[in-house]
């Protein structure tokens, strides 16, 4: 069957950003790192591919050893449905430190309370009180 997986692209923060993802959902866990070897000079120990999952849902990252021009976008985030006030203030807290507020958390016509934050990686979330 086939399947379709998130993919992230990180310049040498994809172990620490999956790591810190895992940390935040229950039932989240790392499933597969490859690393780079000692033949490939620098990129040495960074992921050359991992795989983990935040509450069921598969992911995938890298570390790409170009540096490219493009990073992640808001146009592309991950919506997260929050079953609590604690849990979508907890997750606004640690996912906006170091990073970006594009809505702050509040009331608004769609949600009781909603957020729209880019993460110290660059990465968009979308959180949403159910």
């Amino acid at each position: 069957m086939q399947t379709i997986t998130t993919f992230l692209t990180f310049t040498g923060q994809a172990e620490e950003a999956m790591r810190f993802y895992i940390s935040l959902f229950e039932g989240s866990e790392v499933l597969s790192i490859e690393r780079y070897g000692p033949e490939d000079g620098e990129n040495a120990g960074k992921v050359r591919h991992a795989s983990f999952s935040l509450s069921g849902q598969e992911f995938a990252c890298i570390d790409s050893p170009p540096v490219h021009e493009w990073t992640f976008t808001p146009a592309i985030s991950l919506w997260v449905a929050c079953r609590s006030e604690e849990e979508i203030d907890r997750l606004h807290a640690r996912l906006a430190e170091g990073g970006q507020v594009f809505m702050l958390l509040g009331p608004y016509p769609f949600a009781r309370r909603f957020a729209w934050i880019a993460d110290r990686y660059g990465v968009s979330w979308q959180l949403a009180l159910r």
